[in-house]
């Protein structure tokens, strides 16, 4: 169907829904039930002929009669279509805005998991262009989900947040936000998950230059790590203890940290190394023996 056929059927269908909104002496209440759906039917056929503003102008008008017909659930429905009408004008920016109204909404409704599944669809959205705004969605539907005590879930949200943060380079919170992780899969007995976790706070730790701290958290937390994530753990941070570069170089390197979820894959690759014990020594003795000839010249 034409672009212009689907602008008539929702031009139509807004004057359908005007009329429904309209009261007299024989009808004293306005049916925004009808309304809200007319409304609806216009947004979609306007977004089709790719009329966006009348689209969300349309979505707009159909959640007002939701709202006075008190339906909170249908109304956020149509801020998540807002939030599609967003991507498809390249207006991604507006997104935060909706998201917010329509997980308010279905708070309100009584459904956190569909509040969270809206914060975590717009991120997925967002993720690319404006990793920062995701960031914001997934801290605010791991928060939501939390009411309903879905720790399981609220690990999942939690773990996209580490990521982002480590990709964003914001160590020291990556750090708070694994730590976080790690608590969370503690609660599910998720342990076989948290082994996974030390290394990636030992990498983030490493990744600032505290490696105090990183061994800290190995001794804390290490008793959940496999036998291949102790064996890395051990000589990369006893590498960094030494000052030896070549092997911590060597164990960032290996195929153990090199396949583990990409953000903590690629701060692997940008640590900064020890600085090496032997490299210095060595400097030192050449201006032993710079000296050392300066004064046999003298004695001569």
């Amino acid at each position: 169907m034409s672009a212009q056929k689907k602008i008539a059927e929702a031009e139509d269908l807004v004057r359908q829904a005007e009329k429904s909104l309209k009261t007299s002496l024989l009808k004293w209440v306005p049916d925004y039930d009808s309304a809200a759906d007319e409304y609806s039917k216009a947004a979609t056929a306007y977004r089709i002929a790719k009329s966006y503003d009348k689209s969300k102008d349309c979505f707009l008008k159909a959640i007002d009669s939701y709202k006075n017909n008190k339906s909170w659930f249908h109304a956020a429905k149509c801020y998540e279509q807002i939030i599609l009408l967003s991507k498809d004008a390249d207006k991604l920016t507006e997104v935060e805005e909706y998201v917010n109204k329509a997980c308010s909404l279905y708070q309100q409704h009584g459904s956190p998991e569909a509040a969270a599944s809206a914060l975590d669809k717009a991120a997925k959205l967002t993720m690319q262009k404006h990793p920062e705004m995701a960031l914001r969605f997934y801290q605010h539907a791991g928060e939501v989900i939390m009411i309903e005590d879905s720790t399981r879930q609220a690990a999942e949200y939690a773990s996209k947040v580490s990521r982002i943060l480590v990709k964003l380079k914001r160590y020291e919170e990556a750090t708070q936000a694994l730590k976080r992780e790690i608590g969370l899969n503690q609660q599910t007995e998720s342990y076989g998950q948290i082994g996974r976790l030390v290394v990636a706070l030992v990498l983030v730790q490493l990744g600032i230059g505290d490696s105090v701290e990183a061994e800290k958290s190995f001794k804390e937390w290490g008793n959940y790590c496999e036998a291949e994530e102790v064996m890395t753990l051990q000589t990369l941070l006893q590498a960094f203890d030494d000052e030896d570069p070549e092997l911590a170089a060597k164990m960032l390197a290996s195929p153990f940290i090199r396949h583990m979820d990409v953000e903590y894959a690629i701060l692997a690759k940008s640590i900064p190394l020890p600085q090496g014990i032997q490299l210095e020594s060595k400097s030192g003795n050449t201006e032993n023996n710079a000296v050392k000839d300066n004064d046999d010249e003298g004695l001569c």
